[in-house]
C-alpha cells in the first residue's frame, strides 16, 4: 500500500548507509577548513527576507526562487537560499575580528522546478572570509576547494575563472553591454528579451542558443577591467599558477547572484551532463557588507553542493559509501542481557558496537552481523564468549567478559 505521506516535491530522505557518506564528506571538508584556519559557523535556516533581497533584485533567487512567508508574529522571513548573506549578517551582528574565516554545512532552499541534480532542498558545504581584499586570499579559497575535491578522489574537474570588476569598471561596461544587447533584443530568448535592462550580464550566462548567438560578439568585462581590478586578477592567476592549480579563463562566466565582484569562479564536473555539471563555485562580494548596512568590507567565499559532488563521485567511481560503520556486532543466545552489557562496555571504550534484539536465533543474528559491515562478531552462548573475524575466514577465539575490551582493542590496532 502506498504511504499516506511522502517527502515534499523537490526534497528527499537520506538513509543509511548513504547518510554515512554525507557525514564523511562533511567531516572531510571540516578537516580541510580547519587546516586553513576556518571556524565553524552554525547558521539559522531562516532570516529576515531583506537579508536575501540585498543580494540583488534582478537575481532569480530573489525574484522567484525564495521560500518566503509571514510567520505567526507577522514577520516576513525567508528560508535560507544560500549561505553568504547569512554569514555577512552574522559578521555585522557579532563584530568578529577581521579577517573572519568561517565554514558551514547545511540545507539550502530554493523554489524551482525539480530536475536531476536540482532540488528544492539541497545541501552545501562552504566557506566565507570577510575583512580583507588581498588577492592571495582568493588563491587560498580556491586552493581549499581544489584540495578538497582532490581528497575525495575527483579528477575530472575543470576550474572556470574570471573577474567581474568592481564599482569603478563594471558600470561603464554594463552600459556598453546594455546598448549592445538592446540593439539585438529581437534575437534573444523569450526570457531575456524583456529583461535586458535588469541585468545584462545575466544574458551572458544564458545557455539557450538564441542568447549564445546574440552575445557571441558582445564586449567582455575582462577586456574592460580598471587598473586595480586587472592587477588583482593578475595576482590571483599568478598564485594559482604557483600552486599548480589549472584553470580556464571564461569570459562568459557570471554565476547566479548579483553580489559577485572581481574574482569569480566555478568548478565543473566533466563526468556529469554539461547542463548539470556545476559542482560548486563562488567569488568576491566586496559590496555586500555595505548593502546590508555595514562599512566598506571586502569578502570572498564559495558554496559546494553535496548532492552534485556525490553524483560526480559516483560517475568517477570514487569516495564510496563507508563500509566500516561498525567494529563489533554482538550475538547473544542467552536472553540478551549479556549482549546489552557487552555493547555498552565496548562503546564506553570507544568501540563501535551493535547488537540484535527480540531474541532472534543465532543464525538470524549472524546474518544481521554480516549485513552490518562489522569487522568482528562476539558470540555469547551457554558455553561462553568467542570472537570471530567477519571479514576473513578464521576460527572463533574464546574470550571472557573481563578480557573482551582489551581483546577487541588489540584486534582493531
Amino acid at each position: 500500500m502506498a504511504p499516506r505521506y511522502t517527502a515534499p516535491k523537490g526534497t528527499f530522505d537520506v538513509l543509511g548507509p548513504r547518510s554515512a557518506r554525507y557525514a564523511a564528506l562533511v567531516a572531510r571538508f571540516a578537516d580541510h577548513a580547519a587546516r586553513s584556519g576556518y571556524d565553524l559557523l552554525v547558521q539559522p535556516m531562516f532570516e529576515d527576507v531583506e537579508v536575501f533581497q540585498r543580494m540583488g533584485a534582478s537575481t532569480d533567487v530573489v525574484r522567484k526562487e525564495m521560500y518566503d512567508f509571514e510567520d505567526k508574529g507577522g514577520r516576513h522571513v525567508a528560508l535560507r537560499p544560500e549561505g553568504t548573506a547569512s554569514a555577512v549578517r552574522a559578521y555585522l551582528e557579532h563584530h568578529p575580528t577581521p579577517p573572519w574565516k568561517i565554514w558551514y554545512a547545511g540545507p539550502k532552499f530554493r523554489y524551482e522546478r525539480p530536475q536531476k541534480g536540482r532540488y528544492r532542498q539541497h545541501h552545501e558545504v562552504g566557506i566565507e572570509a570577510i575583512g580583507t581584499a588581498d588577492p592571495d586570499l582568493d588563491v587560498e579559497v580556491i586552493a581549499l576547494a581544489s584540495a578538497f575535491y582532490a581528497d575525495l578522489g575527483l579528477r575530472r574537474l575543470t576550474l572556470r575563472l574570471t573577474s567581474l570588476g568592481d564599482s569603478v569598471c563594471r558600470p561603464p561596461y554594463r552600459q556598453a553591454l546594455h546598448e549592445y544587447l538592446s540593439a539585438r533584443r529581437d534575437e534573444l530568448c523569450a526570457e531575456h528579451a524583456d529583461r535586458v535592462g535588469d541585468n545584462p550580464l545575466r544574458i551572458l550566462d544564458c545557455k539557450r542558443d538564441a542568447c549564445i548567438a546574440a552575445a557571441e560578439a558582445a564586449p567582455r568585462l575582462l577586456d574592460n577591467l580598471c587598473e586595480d581590478c586587472d592587477a588583482h586578477f593578475t595576482r590571483v592567476r599568478a598564485g594559482l599558477d604557483a600552486a599548480g592549480i589549472a584553470y580556464d579563463i571564461d569570459r562568459s562566466l557570471v554565476r547566479g547572484l548579483d553580489y559577485y565582484t572581481r574574482t569569480t569562479f566555478e568548478f565543473a564536473a566533466l563526468a556529469l551532463d554539461a547542463a548539470q555539471n556545476a559542482a560548486g563555485g563562488g567569488g568576491r562580494y566586496d559590496g555586500l557588507v555595505e548593502e546590508l548596512g555595514g562599512p566598506v568590507t571586502p569578502g570572498i567565499g564559495f558554496g559546494l553542493g553535496i548532492e552534485r559532488i556525490l553524483d560526480a563521485c559516483d560517475a568517477e567511481g570514487v569516495f564510496p559509501e563507508p563500509t566500516d560503520r561498525l567494529d563489533v556486532f554482538v550475538i547473544d543466545t542467552t536472553g540478551g542481557a549479556a549482549a546489552r552489557d557487552a555493547t555498552l562496555l565496548l562503546r564506553a571504550a570507544g568501540v563501535r558496537a551493535d547488537r540484535s534484539f527480540d531474541g532472534r536465533s543465532w543464525k538470524a543474528q549472524m546474518k544481521e552481523a554480516q549485513r552490518s559491515g562489522a569487522r568482528f562478531a562476539v558470540s555469547i552462548d551457554a558455553d561462553g564468549m568467542t570472537v570471530r573475524t567477519l571479514t576473513e575466514k578464521g576460527e572463533p577465539q574464546p574470550v571472557t567478559a573481563v578480557t573482551l575490551v582489551d581483546s577487541i582493542l588489540e584486534r582493531l590496532q
